[in-house]
């Protein structure tokens, strides 16, 4: 079979289609045939020596894909912990869940990343369901446009930051109801303002030490905060008396969402909860707003290379 290989020389990124033995399906994998791989930032990371698979799985860059079971002819979608940008890929069968039908098979490899992490830290870690109110910190990445419609359709208003003014349009079309641009404001004034004190039930958040107190600041009694990343800082000042107010210790989850994909672990009720949300209609319109742009298997290169300048969901499924 074919394989991408990349590697990075003098600033751009150099990648080359090589042969290697199919995989051999362990005994609780699959193997499935790969339409499209999805592009994630964790591709340029592993590309730099920084993110390796765990012992014992493949060295081939890829971390989801969409394909068919060999086996079966089943259209599937996958996490696994590498080897997605391949002609096949050995999937434990625990990873594997149907794609809807909508969007194409070709786009559905932009699902599994994004939208698992999103049900998994909004549904599973912070019991969002309908008519409470969520608030999604960079709304406009991969994630958080995936958290925004997840939110939605459990039935919740939802809130979603974003750094730039021409990130707003993304945010309002994936469904927030209220998006705010933190270069312009301070999103607690602009909820406080909007929905009152204390509106915010669930907040996901990747920034991290920017933003909690703020996030203490909105949330309300017994609301739960689940921070996934530390893009804004690791170490923050916390306010323990509003901590407590709040009800808030036993309800500050910390979950290192990229360790988590790439051990490959999320949850059942993920899965099994993202391919029935897939399909619901409002959904299957929806979906495909994650997949910013396709790339045929030979053209890796610059497709990776593009990751650096996308603004609006960092999502490129490669055509196989």
């Amino acid at each position: 079979m074919k394989f991408l290989h990349a590697t990075a020389q003098d600033a751009r990124y150099v990648a080359e289609l090589r042969e290697a033995g199919l995989p051999v399906p362990k005994a609780d994998e699959v193997l499935v045939r790969v339409a499209a791989s999805g592009v994630n930032r964790a591709d340029l990371s592993q590309i730099a020596g920084r993110y390796p698979p765990p012992p014992g799985e493949s060295e081939i860059l890829g971390l989801e894909v969409s394909g068919t079971v060999e086996e079966t002819g089943e259209r599937v979608c996958a996490l696994l912990a590498g080897g997605g940008h391949a002609e096949y890929a050995a999937v434990p069968a625990g990873l594997l869940f149907p794609t809807p039908p909508r969007p194409d098979l070709i786009a559905a490899a932009g699902i599994p990343e994004a939208f698992l992490t999103a049900f998994v830290n909004l549904v599973v870690e912070g019991e969002a369901t309908g008519g409470e109110t969520v608030l999604v910190h960079a709304g406009a990445s991969g994630v958080g446009l995936a958290a925004i419609q997840v939110a939605k359709l459990r039935g919740a208003r939802v809130a979603a930051t974003t750094r730039t003014a021409e990130k707003l349009p993304a945010l309002e079309r994936a469904g927030a109801d209220l998006a705010v641009d933190t270069s312009q404001c301070d999103f607690a004034d602009v909820i406080e303002e909007r929905w009152g004190r204390n509106a915010i039930n669930v907040v996901l958040d990747p920034v991290g030490a920017a933003t909690l107190a703020r996030d203490l600041r909105v949330l309300a009694v017994g609301g739960r905060i689940v921070v996934i990343a530390t893009l804004g800082g690791a170490k923050v000042e916390a306010d323990l008396a509003l901590l407590m107010q709040k009800r808030a210790p036993s309800r500050l989850r910390v979950r290192g969402a990229e360790g988590a994909r790439r051990l490959g672990v999320p949850s059942r009720a993920g899965r099994r909860g993202v391919s029935a949300h897939a399909r619901e209609p409002e959904h299957r319109e929806d979906s495909h707003r994650l997949v910013v742009s396709l790339a045929p298997f030979q053209l890796f290169s610059p497709s990776v290379g593009s990751l650096r300048h996308l603004t609006v969901g960092a999502r490129r499924p490669v055509c196989h």
